[in-house]
Order: C-alpha cells, then sequence, then structure tokens
C-alpha cells in the first residue's frame, strides 16, 4: 500500500510543478524603439512579397528595410521622415494602406461620387416615367380597345350557344 501511496503523491507533485512552470514564466520587456519600429514596419509593405509587410516578410530586403528602420529609430529620426525616405525610395506602392493623396484621392472617392450620379439620375428617370403616366379612364386608345375586345368576345360566345 505504499507504494500506491508514493506512486499517487510523486503523480501530485509533478502535475504541480508542470502547471506551475507557465505561471512563473517572466514576461520579457521589449525596448521602447522596439515598438516603434514594428509600428512603423508594420505599415510599410515588402517590395518583393506581395501585401506583405516589412515586418512579417522573411525575404532578405524586407530584412534589409527592418535594420534601415531600426538604424533610424535608434538615431532618433521621426516616424514620418522615416515613411517619406521609402516612398522616396519605392514611391506610393510601398505603403500598405493607400493614401487618399493625389490620383489614390479619385479612387477612394469615385465609387461614391458615381453611387451619387446614378441615384440622381435614377431619381429623374422615376419622376420623368411617372410624369407619363395618365389615368386609365382618360386614355382614348385604351378605352377603345377594351370596347373592341369586349366586342369580339360577345360575338364569339354568341356563335358558340
Amino acid at each position: 500500500m505504499s507504494i500506491h501511496r508514493l506512486f499517487l503523491t510523486w503523480a501530485v507533485i509533478s502535475c504541480v510543478f508542470s502547471w506551475s512552470v507557465p505561471l512563473g514564466a517572466v514576461e520579457t520587456l521589449e525596448e521602447p524603439t522596439e515598438a516603434t519600429v514594428r509600428d512603423i514596419a508594420k505599415s510599410l509593405r515588402c517590395a518583393v512579397c506581395q501585401n506583405q509587410s516589412v515586418y512579417e516578410s522573411n525575404s532578405d530586403l524586407a530584412k534589409d528595410m527592418l535594420s534601415v528602420i531600426r538604424t533610424k529609430v535608434a538615431a532618433g529620426e521621426q516616424e514620418g521622415a522615416i515613411r517619406d525616405y521609402f516612398f522616396q525610395r519605392y514611391g506610393d506602392y510601398i505603403y500598405l494602406e493607400p493614401t487618399t493623396q493625389g490620383g489614390n484621392g479619385l479612387l477612394w472617392g469615385g465609387p461614391f461620387f458615381a453611387l451619387l450620379l446614378g441615384g440622381i439620375a435614377l431619381f429623374s428617370a422615376l419622376k420623368k416615367w411617372r410624369r407619363r403616366e395618365t389615368p386609365v379612364g382618360k386614355n382614348p386608345s385604351v378605352d377603345t380597345a377594351t370596347d373592341t375586345f369586349q366586342n369580339r368576345l360577345k360575338n364569339e360566345m354568341k356563335q358558340i350557344d
């Protein structure tokens, strides 16, 4: 019986220690500049990879860009100046989220403008169609067509009888 008790004690102790290890893990704090580097790198597109940020890419160019960002942040340059540096080298493509400046403003505002024009055109077309409608009782061509149809129907019914 003591072997069972010893085994049970060993199992409980090992479970307690294995569960307590993650609780005792210490979270490493990153440098304040690394948060800035991460923010800048996540907003820039890797020039080699498609739709992947510099921070997430494993390409050599992305690693070089990341080291340039780290160097510039360590030198005390502002985020805007660093982004402008990459804009000067790669153009508007380097930004993961397109800007609303220049020709991109037309791309951002174009759909809303087209929707507005379409709504105005639809409204004016519906307004014209409603004006063209006339009441059924006042249209003489409809009345004569109905009368002709009813007379023809009566004649055919008489022939069947």
